[in-house]
């Protein structure tokens, strides 16, 4: 007999990583690849974060501290909350599935950007939620129609600041006007995964949000500056109330003992966060000039990647470029999504695309 399986898990694709660096030299035979397919911090680690590692693994037949005090605690000083604000996930995606679960019911509904981060549909989805796709304007998070898709079936609302796979941001003053017009039942999640390489002044404070007692949740992530991604630990910013619902929910030691450690190693390396972002906006602009000297048009970008239309079929390129050694991310039809390297990653990704779209120009041509 086929197994039983309810009808919102079978409709779920699953999620597709980025190709790993070894898979793709495995399969194509190619030396010295690169990977810019998924927003890593290319400079590694925090060294800070490295050298408790070794010292923590002697614990490993330990279980982790279930509350994660430690940790939570230096979050809390740095964020000028309470410890009971804070709740850590394996990944901020893990947050995202307990506010499904811990919030909707069958029917309830959550709105969301129709490109944004795809965990949002699948966690929703999965707790047997309704995903209330909005399209974006201009790359853009559209608040006011995102509001206006507001019923009173919704539970929560999510809002990726700055984008993914965007890169875009939306300013204090939009999401200031959202939240006004959202009844008290719904809360608002900001999910801030790339919030420390933003430069603009108008980022909202969303923090102040929470300080207020509203129903916010702000997340934010070890994976991405401060280059813990293989070590799987995020955290959300929040009421005591709403932590305490997330806790209902939370697996039991979900925040193993190495990744607290490295993150709260990691948390006090403001040398290592400052070089990542001075890099990441430096290669930026290197990779912004590269591509319009290709004639392509990336969109602006507050995060540490940009998506950019190629002018041709997005996944022929993306295949394309997989043989000259190069992994990006295609989203869809033109769109491509490349994260920013070091100097000489972002140098092989442009001649790399340089050949790739001369082929495609000659091609055509030909024809």
């Amino acid at each position: 007999m086929p197994l039983k399986v309810h009808r919102d898990i079978a409709s779920l694709v699953p999620y597709v990583p980025g190709k790993p660096i070894e898979e793709l030299e495995r399969e194509l035979g190619i030396p010295h690849a690169v990977k810019l397919a998924s927003n890593e911090n290319p400079l590694g680690p925090s060294p800070k974060a490295l050298a408790v590692l070794s010292d923590a693994a002697k614990t490993l037949h330990r279980y982790p501290d279930g509350g994660a005090h430690r940790l939570r605690g230096a979050l809390a000083d740095r964020w000028k909350v309470t410890p009971d604000h804070v709740i850590l996930g394996n990944g901020s995606d893990e947050i995202i599935g307990m506010l499904a679960h811990a919030f909707l019911s069958p029917g309830d509904e959550a709105v969301m950007a129709d490109q944004t981060f795809v965990i949002y549909k699948m966690e929703v989805t999965a707790a047997h939620g309704v995903p209330v796709v909005v399209p974006l304007k201009e790359w853009r998070h559209n608040l006011p129609a995102m509001a206006d898709a507001v019923t009173a079936r919704t539970r929560l609302v999510f809002v990726c600041n700055p984008n993914n796979p965007t890169g875009t941001m939306v300013s204090a003053a939009e999401v200031d006007a959202l939240l006004a017009r959202l009844p008290d039942q719904v809360i608002t999640v900001l999910d801030e995964a790339y919030y420390e390489y933003v430069r603009s002044r108008d980022f909202p404070d969303s923090l102040g949000y929470v300080k207020q007692s509203r129903p916010v949740v702000v997340l934010r992530t070890f994976s991405k500056i401060y280059g813990l991604a293989g070590l799987r630990i995020g955290y959300g910013l929040t009421t005591p109330e709403i932590t305490g619902y997330l806790n209902r929910v939370r697996p039991p030691f979900n925040a193993n003992s190495l990744a607290q450690r490295a993150a709260l190693a990691a948390l006090d390396d403001e040398e290592h966060v400052a070089q990542s972002r001075a890099m990441n906006q430096a290669e930026m602009a290197t990779v912004r000039a590269g591509l319009v000297a290709l004639g392509l048009q990336p969109v602006p970008s507050e995060a540490n990647f940009l998506y950019v239309d190629v002018g041709r079929d997005g996944r022929e390129v993306f295949e394309e470029l997989l043989r000259e050694g190069v992994i990006v991310r295609h989203i869809e039809g033109r769109m491509v999504r490349v994260t920013i390297g070091l100097p000489e990653e972002n140098k092989q990704f442009l001649q790399a695309l340089t050949k790739v779209l001369r082929r495609s120009s000659e091609g055509k041509t030909g024809t």
